[in-house]
């Protein structure tokens, strides 16, 4: 069985490779795929597409439509999306991309360390399962591919 796990959060520390090393070191049929990680591609993207913008707000609004686009899009193929919140980084990308997997009816892992468990309680609850740790998600995972 091989899956496709989405993974959503922050695209600034190297937490995705963590998990794709972890995952390939145990060789789990895994295809991992995610948002725009090149922070400066993904801010400009819509330029790209569309020209030149007015201004910052019409830069970032259609900047967000394509980055939108290409999240449903992986999103909807994916299997199981795993929604890392860290203590860094804001996290509104996250808590969107975990409240779309759950109104999509995907299976949720939610990685958040403890100091974040009062804040992210209602989501947790909703998740099929919240982790601390990459460590206990890729336990999670080897589990899911006996």
């Amino acid at each position: 069985m091989n899956l496709t796990v989405y993974l959503a959060g922050e695209i600034h520390s190297s937490w995705r490779q963590e998990l794709k090393m972890k995952a390939e070191a145990l060789t789990l049929p895994i295809n991992f795929v995610g948002p725009m990680e090149d922070h400066d591609r993904s801010d400009n993207i819509g330029e790209e597409i569309l020209g030149e913008q007015p201004n910052a707000i019409f830069k970032d609004d259609a900047a967000s439509s394509f980055n939108n686009l290409r999240t449903t899009i992986l999103m909807n193929k994916a299997d199981l999306v795993i929604a890392l919140f860290g203590e860094q980084y804001k996290q509104w990308n996250t808590a969107t991309d975990a409240s779309a997997a759950l109104t999509a009816g995907k299976p949720l892992i939610i990685i958040r360390p403890e100091k974040l468990h009062h804040p992210l309680k209602e989501l947790s609850s909703k998740a099929n399962a919240t982790v601390e740790t990459c460590d206990q998600a890729i336990k999670a995972l080897a589990y899911i591919c006996e």
